[in-house]
């Protein structure tokens, strides 16, 4: 959701500035707009802003009408906007500025909210200054510049201090100011940010991808922090050297404090399409390889044990767990729902699945003996933040399931277990999903061999996760056969995805995944439930979806789909292999090998990412940049 990128250095600012919008693109946004503070005579400074709304490509489309004028610096912001406070218009697009007393121009980008920006605003405007836009971030331009003093030696990291503690809800921002051309001040709260550490500069960004290409050490920010970089030419007649002075973080109470410096997990190769159509069709093929990095020295079949050193202080408290409660939104909720089925059935142990919005809210009874199990691909979502912290107050365990390595979620938890699949860039998660139900099925295994599972159970049980990632080749191999199925009912605009036990979550994924990036209205929900109600919508050729592989259950699913069957439906079913009776009732079968039911979901979710995938691209659509749709969602 929305996107920072910023620089200062010996090079010039613009073409950085450009490359890391378009790294970001694929989180979301609606507009996109550029600051550059370039050098008059007598060295003083001058601000350039173009806002555009559209892609990336318009913006740029505009810089060059403008012969980019104003643009050569060697500072500058630049942001993606993805509409919260106002609609989508140039007006609202970021960055935005404000006039300081004495005439310094500053420049300002955010991601976040700022939840008291009214009360704020009526301040201000009281003061004089005059607002162009709806937003919230406005109002923080505004109010650096209201409180900048020019004679303080710091001047611009000293305002954006004093706005901060005036601030309350949630930011990321990077600020420039023209009377101090050569220093960007960059600060965060509850939304990520990330100062790269470049030659002879810095480049400040929301998300690694937009920093990889310029260098891999970096610094994370945490919450309450400010950080003032200066850099620049060495000298102003267009010298390739450059400067930098060391990077100088505070707390926004001007507490100093130091941070370590670390190295990006992110190669460049990873964020580029490298042959194929869209990131997503990439990441949907990447998942043999990705999950045989989730689970490489974590599964041990030799010796029929999980090892997963991220829990090794937390072991003994983990056994003695009474209640697990996994949390998360979308798509990691579903990997969650799958979790609690997970811990029941192999660990013995009562687990339930949450969405973290209604967790924080809802006055949850934390026990003696909980553990709280935030699941996200980023480490960033804003409503699953709230409601880890919300059960660490009430004195719950917490054990994060994450992706990105640093975020915050993975700071924040007492101990965690990443899912190392890679970055992610599809707005629609696919490998991610798969990482999460891969760990949940490690932390359940782990939890399940010390509390009840024999030996040779948890053996035998590892032997076929350690054959999921081969099973994940043979199904994406369908691809071209799920493309043709998906065509012939493609153009409905209302389907049922249906399962059972373990692939009831796996039916909302399902439907999840097609709502998201085709536009079609889905449904999934127990199998059962259909008719309780819903088997009212059945009319002649309306796709059903069935996960109707064998197991417990297996009969009483085909006897759901002979009742759709019965009323016309087009039924589309993820059967076990070799299953020749389920031909009889579906119009088209995806097999997927046969593997115990724990660990079926690892398996079935391949046909129905593939299914909506291809019917997004037959219906015409952007599959990397749904609409409204934003990869990280930072805010509440």
């Amino acid at each position: 959701m929305c996107g920072i990128v910023a620089y200062v250095g010996g090079g010039r600012a613009l073409p950085v500035l450009l490359e890391g919008l378009k790294r970001l693109e694929y989180r979301g946004y609606d507009s996109a707009g550029v600051a550059v503070t370039s050098l008059n005579e007598g060295d003083v400074g001058a601000t350039s802003v173009c806002r555009a709304v559209g892609r990336v490509s318009v913006l740029e489309d505009r810089l060059d009408a403008g012969g980019g004028d104003g643009f050569d610096g060697h500072l500058g912001i630049a942001h993606t906007r993805w509409a919260t406070h106002g609609k989508v218009t140039e007006a609202n697009a970021h960055p935005h500025q404000g006039t300081a007393e004495g005439g310094a121009n500053i420049a300002l980008v955010h991601n976040g909210t700022i939840e008291n920006y009214a009360a704020l605003r009526k301040l201000l405007e009281k003061k004089g200054h005059a607002f162009t836009s709806e937003t919230d971030t406005e109002v923080l331009a505004k109010l650096v510049a209201e409180l900048y003093d020019p004679d303080n030696e710091h001047a611009l990291e000293t305002a954006v201090q004093s706005a901060l503690r005036e601030v309350t809800g949630a930011y990321a921002i990077a600020v420039t100011c023209d009377a101090e051309p050569f220093t960007l001040v960059a600060a965060r709260k509850g939304s990520p940010l990330i100062v790269g550490i470049a030659d002879g500069g810095y480049v400040v960004a929301s998300d690694g991808s937009a920093i990889v290409s310029h260098t891999s050490r970096a610094v994370t920010l945490d919450d309450y922090q400010v950080v003032r970089l200066s850099a620049g030419p060495a000298n102003t007649s267009g010298s390739d050297k450059a400067w930098a002075a060391p990077l100088h973080t505070t707390t926004i109470d001007n507490v100093k404090v130091t941070h370590e410096v670390t190295e990006l997990e992110l190669e460049l190769e990873q964020i580029e399409l490298g042959g194929y159509e869209h990131f997503m069709l990439k990441e949907i093929m990447e998942q043999p390889d990705s999950v045989r990095t989730c689970l490489r020295g974590r599964v041990d079949t030799r010796d029929g044990r999980i090892v997963l050193g991220g829990l090794n202080a937390l072991s003994r408290e983990l056994v003695r767990a009474k209640r697990f409660i996994l949390t998360g939104q979308g798509t990691a909720y579903h990997a969650g729902l799958i979790g609690e089925y997970l811990f029941e059935d192999l660990a013995k142990v009562p687990a339930r699945a949450v969405y973290a919005s209604e967790f924080r809210y809802r006055n949850p009874i934390i026990e003696d003996g909980s553990v709280i199990v935030p699941i996200s691909q980023s480490g960033e979502t804003a409503d699953t933040l709230a409601a880890l912290q919300e059960a660490k107050d009430r004195g719950a365990l917490s054990l994060g399931c994450v992706n990105v390595v640093g975020s915050t979620m993975a700071r924040e938890t007492d101990a965690g277990v990443y899912l190392r699949v890679g970055p992610e860039i599809g707005v629609a998660s696919t490998k991610a999903f798969v990482g999460q139900v891969a760990v949940l099925t490690m932390l359940a295994l782990y939890m399940g061999r010390r509390r009840v599972l024999a030996h040779s159970s948890v053996e035998d049980f590892l032997t076929h996760l350690d054959r999921v990632p081969d099973h994940i080749a043979a199904i994406v191999q369908q691809s071209d056969e799920i493309k043709q199925r998906t065509a012939d009912v493609v153009d409905r605009e209302n389907w049922l995805f249906l399962g059972r036990g373990y692939n009831y979550p796996v039916a909302l994924e399902g439907a999840l995944k097609l709502k998201e990036i085709s536009y079609i209205h889905a449904e999934g929900m127990p199998a059962a439930e259909m008719k309780h109600g819903p088997i009212a919508l059945i009319d002649e050729g309306m796709p059903v979806v069935f996960i109707a592989t064998r197991g417990s259950q297996y009969d009483k699913v085909v006897s759901n789909i002979e009742e759709v069957k019965a009323r016309g439906g087009r039924i589309l079913a993820v059967a076990t292999e070799g299953d020749t009776d389920i031909e009889r009732y579906a119009d088209a079968v995806f097999p997927v090998p046969d593997v115990p039911e724990p660990l079926q979901p690892l398996l079935t979710v391949i046909p129905l990412q593939l299914l909506s995938y291809h019917a997004a691209v037959l219906r015409g659509h952007d599959v990397d940049k749904p609409r409204n749709l934003a990869k990280s969602v930072t805010v509440e």
